[in-house]
């Protein structure tokens, strides 16, 4: 299986479900120890980790959370011989023209250096909707964060995330659905304000909202999100 996370998260946000053999959690380009490689597109996203998928010496299962989950599918689409089911969870499908210019404005910031590390995860607790969820001194955030001095890049501390990896663009989920040949399973948690269940139902005809979740269900509940998989 391969696991691709969310836009400000790294890889880490897999570990409970990394239970089947040979599971798969990279960090994705212009995130946690991936290198910065601008300009940053789901379908560079998806050449990025299509390695990973050829590696497996059978095609497997995709899962995706919220941007992984564009690139779950832009995968399907680019080699459907090595996937044989995609599943995306927490997938933001509607967007008013004011939340795309406000995430191209976030692609446009630039690196903020932070004072102390614990500003930093701070930080990127809050970039990735992990506040709450992930203690600020679990082993995860160690990724997450860089140390600028030890870098070379000054003092104080960043995160490892490259901002423009925010200007990633608007999906088409629709022409990407149409473009996968694979099952595909759109889900949400129930309580997950970036998408509603009537955005997904305005895509696929059964859409999965798992009960008493958020927008970070695989973080939440592992074992729900893992029973997604076809």
């Amino acid at each position: 299986m391969l696991l691709l996370h969310g836009l400000g998260a790294t890889g880490g946000v897999w570990r409970g479900v990394l239970r089947p053999a040979g599971a798969l959690a990279p960090d994705l380009p212009g995130h946690g120890g991936a290198a910065w490689d601008p300009p940053y597109t789901f379908e560079r996203h998806a050449e990025a980790v299509r390695p990973l998928l050829e590696s497996f010496d059978h095609p497997v299962p995709v899962l995706g959370h919220s941007m992984g989950g564009v690139v779950a599918l832009a995968l399907a689409a680019l080699v459907p011989e090595r996937v044989t089911a995609v599943v995306a969870l927490g997938v933001k499908v509607s967007w008013p023209p004011e939340d795309a210019a406000r995430a191209a404005a976030m692609g446009q910031r630039p690196v903020t250096a932070y004072d102390t590390r614990e500003q930093a995860v701070d930080r990127f607790l809050r970039v990735s909707g992990l506040a709450g969820l992930v203690p600020a001194d679990d082993p995860m955030v160690d990724t997450a964060v860089v140390d600028c001095s030890a870098a070379g890049e000054g003092s104080g501390w960043r995160l490892a995330q490259d901002p423009r990896t925010f200007a990633v663009g608007v999906p088409d989920m629709a022409g990407l659905l149409a473009a996968v040949a694979c099952p595909v399973v759109l889900a949400r948690g129930q309580h997950d304000p970036m998408v509603t269940a009537q955005d997904l139902e305005g895509l696929v005809t059964d859409p999965v909202s798992l009960p008493g979740l958020g927008h970070n269900a695989h973080v939440e509940d592992p074992s729900a999100v893992l029973a997604l998989v076809p």
